[in-house]
């Protein structure tokens, strides 16, 4: 969990991070999660979240920052994670006292602990049942921007439905982790802004709305367990008083829509149209700004954060840095200096040696397992340290074209 404060001039006049497996042991995260014994199902423990955001707070007043000059805020949380709220919890939300942190007041209000996120690749069934209920993959992607993804929200929604609908039925909202966020600085249930709500194969992208027949497709009464979603910057309202009392704010400061963390990056990076950017991160993302896009089987199309008039495009590779800090650890014994200067010793096109590395199923293309071939086009078990690291880099890289590509993205020479 990270914070940024920023003055009227954009000058950064404050930053600091909790790291969740260092800094809040007791949960027993690695990088964060938990993988489950299927390798398949990965989830976060959503308490962990709400203790991470009670001690950055804590910390940013310790340190002597006047959280009572903060006039607005607003966040990304990580897209495609779900938040599961208990029948009841508005009103321990909206009554939370702030003689204690946010986490003990809310220990009861989810009926699911651990939520599902962007890593969870468990739901294939739930997939195929969705893109049948639209008439296909491709129709359910003209329709919401991308076919039925794993990941997605939808999905994920549909198999806590189909497992255990006790669970969904003591569900009285659903939030993305952005609009969970956001749900605890304003005491109330946050709406799910456009462009985070165009990653769970649930919204109309071209009409800014739910569609009924994925709705129903994935669990009965979920539209009144979402809510409405609004342009990603919409002003909620003010703060919670729970953050004045507790933390000093001022109780003009006002919660604007948290989105996803790649609509985020666009807007943060200010790209226009034409601009391609390339995100590299526990999962790699390239993204652009389009004006007329055409959705298809590979990669998405999400509303833009910024102009809810147009669009971003979207291609997502689960196998990042990961992966990279892996291969990192094996052939250079975890130092970034020695990964640098080994990828510096080889040529560029690696001397024709060529290797596609996924460690756990990937998302674009559908592979898992490393793949290393040489010169010769002979697949082989083993590189050097020096040809495995440059193979990696080159590797990633050319994936990212090649699907660029095959989705209409002229690259410049």
């Amino acid at each position: 969990l990270k914070v940024i404060a920023i003055d009227e001039q954009l000058r950064v006049i404050y930053e600091d991070n909790v790291h969740f497996d260092k800094d809040l042991p007791e949960f027993k995260t690695q990088g964060g999660v938990y993988i489950h014994s299927d390798r398949l199902t990965v989830t976060s423990p959503v308490l962990m979240w709400v203790k991470a955001l009670d001690v950055i707070l804590e910390k940013m007043n310790s340190s002597g920052f006047d959280l009572s000059q903060v006039r607005a805020m607003s966040g990304a949380g990580q897209q495609h994670g779900s938040v599961y709220w208990k029948n009841g919890s508005i009103q321990i939300l909206k009554n939370a006292s702030s003689e204690l942190p946010l986490h003990q007041s809310l220990k009861g209000c989810f009926s699911v602990s651990d939520s599902p996120i962007w890593m969870d690749s468990s739901t294939a069934s739930q997939c195929r049942a969705l893109e049948k209920a639209l008439g296909g993959a491709q129709h359910l992607a003209s329709v919401t921007g991308s076919r039925a993804y794993e990941r997605f929200t939808g999905n994920q929604i549909a198999k806590i439905y189909n497992q255990n609908p006790e669970v969904y039925k003591q569900t009285e909202r659903i939030s993305l982790v952005s609009s969970f966020a956001a749900s605890l600085f304003l005491g109330a249930y946050a709406p799910i802004d456009y462009s985070d709500g165009s990653g769970m194969n649930l919204l109309q992208i071209w009409e800014k709305a739910w569609s009924k027949p994925c709705l129903d497709a994935c669990a009965p009464g979920l539209e009144e367990r979402l809510g409405c979603p609004v342009p990603s910057h919409s002003v909620l309202g003010p703060i919670s008083p729970y953050y004045c009392q507790r933390y000093g704010f001022s109780p003009d400061c006002k919660i604007v829509a948290f989105t996803g963390d790649n609509p985020a990056s666009l807007a943060g990076m200010r790209l226009q149209e034409g601009d391609i950017a390339i995100s590299l991160g526990t999962s790699d993302t390239l993204f652009l700004w389009i004006q007329e896009p055409t959705p298809a089987l590979e990669g998405h199309i999400l509303c833009n954060p910024v102009d809810s008039q147009t669009y971003m495009a979207l291609l997502c590779f689960k196998n990042g840095s990961l992966m990279r800090e892996k291969i990192r650890d094996e052939c250079a014994s975890g130092s970034w200096d020695e990964f640098s200067k080994a990828l510096s010793s080889t040529d560029a096109g690696n001397s024709g040696n060529l290797g596609f590395y996924f460690d756990v199923m990937e998302i674009t293309p559908e592979a898992v397992g490393v793949h290393r071939f040489n010169r010769d086009n002979q697949k082989v078990p083993r590189f050097p340290k020096e040809v495995e690291i440059r193979a990696l880099i080159e590797g990633q890289f050319m994936t990212k074209r090649i699907h660029a590509e095959k989705l209409g993205y002229k690259v410049c020479k």
